[in-house]
């Protein structure tokens, strides 16, 4: 298989906004290249969203460049050498060439450069070290190239060195080769990130909470949580998976792809852990979470199991208690275990069509509104407090049995 060596027939390569960027930053001996995803991407024909670039200009140089010809900078990160260009509203991440002098795994002391070796040789991997030109050549320095053709995930040099400058690079591995990656792992990638998979305890929550939910994003994240097992990393982040185990994202992908769902990373979360409350508010305190995330754990774990005969009234009741996204939660992995089954089950066919029938009326279901308030209750002489509380979430329960029928003059009538 051949690939391109020139990226400047892309349309995202002719945008008028990076040519000013070549423009400003290609001259006096001086030079800007595209660098990492955009060129990686192309080279793969997917879709390019972001465009960073590399120079052997300075940051505070680039600052001043840019500024002198009308072109908003702004410092993002310019103790590492970070500058985004801001043109037509969009930003453009241009950092200057550098190696890391110091690092403790998980911050680094960079020293600013002009060798474009040594700036390839500090990346991660090889497919994210290929540079574009003002010209749109490829610039291939570590051979990765030959792992865009394979679609190999490699580390640069070696991979031990490479993890110890950044421990989160053993995630970042798993997370390139579910989105990028064909066939098994490197060896020496994956024995690498085995022999490391300690050091994942030193990073922040927030860190690993990223990486996992970038790689859950991947058309398909199985081969890699896979990997992950064998390498004791999953066990390492996620611990509820490891009795509870994977088998179940495979049926979840096919599901996805046979009934057109959307690739929802927190629904692949619950596929792999077990549904225990306890277990999962500690889960999403432990990696910091935002509270809907969290709260989307937790409330599934806390819905009761939808059998696939239960009737549509008592589903209506269940998904008012419950609300409906959770509920719909129980409803898609129940799914999805049937259909696995139901390739030598022939029973299972029938409880697939049971929770299909649930799925869509939880999707066209409407929250209806209790007719009673406090206000009826005032009229009827009874006096606030916590009595009140009680008579109203009796009368709701009452509402609720009735499958939402009685209104509000039936109920008031309800003896007390």
């Amino acid at each position: 298989m051949s690939i391109a060596q020139s990226v400047a027939a892309e349309g995202w390569f002719k945008d008028p906004a990076l040519g000013r960027i070549f423009a400003l930053l290609n001259e006096d001996g001086k030079e800007v290249r595209v660098v990492g995803g955009a060129v990686r991407n192309a080279l793969m024909e997917l879709p390019v969203t972001d465009t960073d670039l590399a120079t052997t200009w300075a940051p505070e140089q680039v600052m001043a460049r840019a500024e002198a010809a009308g072109i908003r900078a702004v410092p993002t990160g310019i103790e590492h050498g970070t500058v985004t260009l801001v043109i037509d509203g969009r930003g453009f991440e241009v950092t200057t060439l550098r190696h890391d002098a110091e690092t403790d795994g998980r911050r680094a002391k960079v020293v600013f450069g002009n060798d474009w070796q040594t700036d390839a040789e500090r990346r991660d991997f090889t497919i994210n070290a290929l540079y574009a030109d003002r010209s749109g050549t490829i610039i291939d320095l570590v051979g990765g190239l030959d792992d865009i053709v394979s679609r190999t995930v490699r580390f640069i040099g070696n991979p031990d060195d490479r993890i110890a400058e950044d421990h989160l690079r053993i995630l970042r591995y798993f997370r390139f080769f579910a989105h990028y990656g064909a066939g098994r792992p490197d060896a020496a990638a994956l024995k690498a990130c085995a022999r490391a998979r300690d050091s994942l305890a030193k990073l922040s929550a927030e860190r690993v909470w990223k990486e996992l939910k970038t790689l859950f994003k991947a058309r398909d994240p199985g081969r890699a949580l896979l990997w992950m097992r064998q390498a004791g990393v999953l066990s390492m982040v996620l611990p509820e998976s490891e009795k509870w185990g994977i088998d179940s994202i495979a049926g979840l992908i096919g599901t996805e792809t046979a009934l057109g769902w959307d690739p929802d990373p927190m629904l692949r979360l619950l596929a792999i852990v077990p549904p225990d409350a306890a277990r999962m508010e500690e889960l999403s305190t432990r990696l910091k979470m935002s509270r809907a995330e969290a709260e989307r754990l937790v409330k599934w774990a806390k819905a009761p199991a939808i059998s696939p005969t239960m009737a549509i009234t008592a589903l209506d009741r269940l998904l008012y208690r419950h609300e409906a996204g959770p509920i719909t939660d129980r409803i898609r992995l129940s799914l999805v275990s049937a259909r696995v089954r139901a390739e030598t089950d022939a029973a299972a066919l029938t409880e697939a069509a049971g929770h299909s029938r649930h799925l869509a009326r939880a999707a066209s279901w409407e929250r209806p509104v209790f007719p009673v308030s406090g206000s009826d209750l005032i009229a009827k002489g009874v006096e606030p407090g916590p009595g009140m509380g009680a008579r109203l979430a009796a009368l709701e329960e009452r509402w609720i049995d009735s499958n939402f029928i009685l209104d509000k003059q039936a109920l008031l009538r309800e003896p007390e």
